[in-house]
């Protein structure tokens, strides 16, 4: 049993709230254990310049943590890491759409740390293809778009070694001891977006990674049918608004 009574093939407990906020295209609030992040998509009739010959859009993110999301308080300001996951998540977001179908908008993604106990980055990207959902079918009810851009879902978890044993999705105090510490984004087609590892202090071997790797896409699976039903609920509830 791990520190908090789990598995060692079990996610925390995970809920999403849709439309957490009103103003945006699109907004979920995924809620991972004790890791929350408010995730809201925004719609703007425009595209960076270097995309603007090609007749497609564009997608990305901007990630921040709040300064009550951890103790000691986190600056506002931003840096390095905030950099690199933002990115990160733009990447893994432009994964699953189809640029050209998307036309010549832009979907932000803004990921807001509420609180944080690990995995905020796995999280941004689970919860963020949900916003992007959201809005992009916000887009098909308005009309801006003939056709739906998404080709596949995008999850992300966190998998490691502690104590000699592989485990999936890793709170913080497990993460601050890995001896290994790696997070996947994948597909809900089985295929990899992106793969970050890293050993702390010893190697890892070709057969520990390929567990890492299986164990993550067991988790993703599972994430990927909780994006799904709350997707389906979301549209069966406009639905009856519509009736």
């Amino acid at each position: 049993m791990r520190i908090d009574g789990r598995g060692p093939e079990d996610l925390r407990p995970i809920k999403l709230v849709s439309r957490y906020q009103k103003q945006a295209d699109g907004s979920v609030l995924i809620q991972w254990g004790d890791t929350w992040v408010l995730c809201a998509a925004s719609v703007a009739d425009d595209v960076p310049p270097f995309r603007r010959e090609s007749g497609g859009g564009w997608v990305t993110a901007e990630y921040s943590m709040l300064p009550g999301s951890t103790k000691p308080r986190k600056s506002r300001r931003t840096g390095g890491r905030e950099s690199e996951i933002q990115r990160l998540i733009g990447r893994a977001l432009r994964g699953a759409i189809d640029l050209q179908a998307l036309g010549p908008y832009t979907v932000t993604i803004d990921c807001d740390v509420i609180r944080a106990d690990g995995g905020t980055r796995v999280a941004s990207i689970t919860g963020g293809y949900v916003a992007l959902a959201l809005a992009l079918k916000q887009m098909r009810a308005d009309g801006r778009l003939a056709e739906d851009p998404l080709r596949y879902a995008v999850a992300a978890v966190s998998v490691g070694v502690v104590d000699d044993q592989l485990v999936l999705d890793l709170p913080y105090q497990e993460d601050v001891r890995a001896e290994v510490d790696m997070n996947v984004v994948m597909t809900s087609e089985g295929d990899f977006v992106e793969v970050q590892g890293t050993a702390e202090g010893q190697a890892f071997s070709r057969e520990q990674l390929h567990g890492l790797t299986d164990l993550a896409a067991r988790g993703i699976q599972k994430l990927c049918a909780l994006q799904c039903q709350l997707l389906a609920s979301a549209a069966a509830a406009s639905a009856e608004l519509m009736q």
